[in-house]
């Protein structure tokens, strides 16, 4: 029940709120209003003034100080300065973490996006006829180089990739597609729905787990505009399974003047055989084996930035190309920056300095020297308890499914927090540490954390209250 005696205080503690102006006036405020500007300081004012309504009519504020109010602004402010999209530290082990950003992009990729971004470019001039250019040029010969393609374009996702593809070459048609390629991916990315959209129409052969090359054979006919081979991506049908190999596939095809499509998703360059990834077949091998045109994503695999890629025989890419939707999905100059200068480190044999490639390729005795010092650092403070345990990588992103990487794992207790307390307190941070937690432990993998962030791992461990 609320008294008069409990009226008048609220009363009074309202009218003692300052006005926005009166704040503005406080030497702190004022040193913060030039470092980050009126705008951003006097919407934080207004919003914890705002607070501090609310917190005094409900009750839950019986008193406060202009000190407190100047400081609870000041934090305000900087939050609303400080940029919405940023870097976090990748604890987790899932190399292509979709959430986080999938691949991060070489330091050559990152240079020439910053050569590229505050200057004109030749992005469709072309400097040796001194006319009018294309912006495909820029990393055509480098795939063909790569790849073995014809042409190459470039648009925003893989999920363009697909949609133009089969838009520019099937729109009005059928396209044969294994029952069991229909997959859904990320986002709700459905082949079907993808085929139903780009005017195509989708037809299904064979069963879930077993396609034969007749099934293809049997379901052609005048309707008919391409056959689609679909990369399962992220998941695996194992047992008692069968699909046409792709080089019989193709030549089914092209004996009835089709092309064959490959939705690849995942991107892979190379043979990623060695470390022990199996079925991520290259680019390069599906086109040997006759595809026509290849579709596969920049930001999984290959290591680049987010872009769909769309390789293959010139005839098909130049009816791609011709499409009026190509202009509505491509590409700005960044990301062709991003994508050459990640081409050209397979091309030049530098594999290594493709961050993606380099985690899938560490070695599990660094790993394990890198986890032990970790471990070490962070249990010098006497609230933690750590220890170093086999654990399982993955590369994520919707590639490699059902296959790991072995790794070494810091498993972290605090004698106070939960595991998810720790956690949540991790990614308060600055930057945000973002780990796993298993079994109420919390997990860190050191194959997603670069060298120069160890340090700032155990930093975070110092912070936590």
């Amino acid at each position: 029940m609320v008294t008069k005696s409990d009226e008048k205080a609220m009363t009074d503690l309202l009218r003692r709120i300052p006005s926005v102006d009166e704040l503005l006036g406080d030497k702190t405020l004022q040193q913060l209003e030039s470092e980050l500007g009126h705008r951003i300081v006097v919407q934080a004012a207004r919003s914890v003034l705002q607070g501090l309504r609310e917190g005094i009519t409900s009750g839950k504020i019986r008193e406060f100080s202009a000190a407190a109010l100047a400081e609870e602004i000041s934090a305000a402010a900087r939050d609303l300065a400080a940029y919405s999209l940023a870097p976090v530290i990748n604890a987790t082990g899932v190399i292509l973490h979709t959430n986080l950003g999938r691949a991060p992009l070489a330091a050559k990729a990152v240079e020439h996006i910053g050569k590229i971004a505050g200057r004109y470019s030749n992005l469709e001039y072309d400097l040796g006829e001194g006319r009018r250019g294309k912006r495909d040029t820029h990393t055509d010969s480098l795939f063909a180089e790569l790849t073995g393609a014809e042409r190459t374009l470039v648009v925003n996702n893989n999920a363009a990739a697909v949609f133009l593809t089969l838009n520019a070459l099937a729109e009005g048609g059928e396209v044969i597609v294994s029952r069991g390629e229909l997959i859904e991916i990320g986002g709700s990315f459905r082949i079907p729905d993808i085929c139903a959209k780009s005017g195509a129409r989708l037809r299904e052969v064979g069963t879930t787990n077993r396609t034969r090359l007749a099934d293809y054979a049997g379901a052609i006919n005048e309707n008919t505009r391409a056959l689609m081979r679909v990369h399962p991506s992220n998941f695996r049908v194992v047992g008692f399974t069968e699909r046409p190999e792709l080089a019989e596939l193709a030549d089914l095809a092209h004996r009835h003047h089709l092309p064959l499509i490959e939705d690849l998703g995942s991107g892979c360059l190379i043979d990623l055989r060695p470390l022990g990834i199996q079925d991520e077949p290259p680019v390069g091998a599906s086109l040997k084996a006759g595809v026509d045109v290849v579709t596969f994503s920049g930001d999984k695999l290959l290591g680049g930035p987010q872009a769909g890629l769309i390789c293959g025989r010139k005839e098909f890419l130049d009816r791609v190309r011709r499409n009026p939707l190509f202009r509505a999905l491509r590409v700005d100059k960044l990301t062709i920056a991003a994508l050459e200068a990640t081409v050209r480190l397979y091309l030049d044999g530098t594999i290594d300095a493709v961050p993606a490639l380099r985690m899938m390729r560490l070695p599990l005795e660094e790993l394990t020297t890198r986890a032990t010092w970790l471990a070490e650092k962070v249990r010098q403070n006497s609230s933690f308890s750590t220890e170093v345990e086999e654990g399982a990588s993955v590369v994520g992103g919707g590639s490699t499914p059902g296959q790991s990487l072995p790794t070494r794992l810091v498993a972290v207790r605090h004698d106070r927090l939960s595991a998810q307390e720790l956690e949540a307190a991790l990614r308060e941070n600055l930057p945000p540490v973002i780990a796993r937690v298993e079994r109420d432990r919390l997990l860190l993998d050191p194959r997603t954390v670069s060298e120069e962030q160890d340090a700032q791992i155990v930093q975070a461990f110092e912070r936590v209250k």
